[in-house]
């Protein structure tokens, strides 16, 4: 099982990295903002022009970003309370340190894909280009709240609440995934590739914690 699990994570990387190059070989136009170029352009404009742009759908996913934030935050207080109390980081639960990590991760991704545009958004905001790709909204959703479940179901007992965590972790990415698909402020494949990111982080960082578990149930 934690094979599977990290050879996934792994694979949806590589699916990352491949569609990455794609988008900056394949049906490259010049069509984005100040004829800044475009891979897969005709499907990005084609689907830019049938959802329009939806700047107060913009604003509510944007403002809703402070949940996953919000998530990362309890993490780290619990972190915090860990190495406090137990006076020691080697004491800290392994897979608290390990999401520590795993948010840095996530953190690192997207400053890197800040500084190295690989293309610009369809419209300005607040009359600035900003880069595009990969959506960092999506990828700060689809990073952070599988965490959220996944953690819940360690350290939960109640089944009840175990439940209610993924309904609303599960509805809460879904609304802010197509919210921000159909907004008008990234182009399609922004959003594909964040989708591939996120997948492949979040399985690597699982994949990761089922080793850390089966080597303390050999120990």
């Amino acid at each position: 099982m934690k094979n599977k699990t990290l050879i996934a994570g792994i694979s949806a990387l590589l699916l990352f990295v491949i569609w990455t190059f794609l988008i900056q070989t394949v049906d490259v136009q010049p069509v984005g903002q100040n004829g800044t170029n475009i891979g897969f352009a005709s499907l990005n404009t084609a689907f830019h022009r049938a959802t329009g742009v939806n700047m107060t759908l913009y604003t509510v996913t944007d403002w809703l970003g402070l949940v996953p934030i919000g998530v990362c935050m309890i993490f780290a207080v619990l972190g915090a309370v860990q190495l406090f109390g137990r006076r020691s980081l080697f004491r800290v639960d392994a897979d608290i340190l390990l999401l520590g990590l795993y948010y840095i991760l996530v953190i690192a991704a997207y400053l890197i894909f800040e500084m190295i545009p690989i293309n610009y958004r369809p419209i300005p905001i607040d009359g600035f280009m900003e880069a595009s790709y990969p959506s960092s909204t999506t990828l700060l959703v689809l990073s952070v709240m599988p965490t959220l479940c996944f953690q819940s179901h360690r350290r939960l007992k109640k089944a009840a609440v175990k439940y209610a965590v993924d309904v609303f972790a599960l509805l809460f990415s879904l609304f802010m995934v197509s919210g921000r698909t159909v907004s008008g402020v990234h182009w399609l494949t922004d959003i594909i590739g964040s989708v591939l990111l996120s997948a492949g982080l979040y399985l690597i960082y699982h994949g990761c914690v089922i080793l850390t578990d089966s080597k303390k149930q050999t120990e």
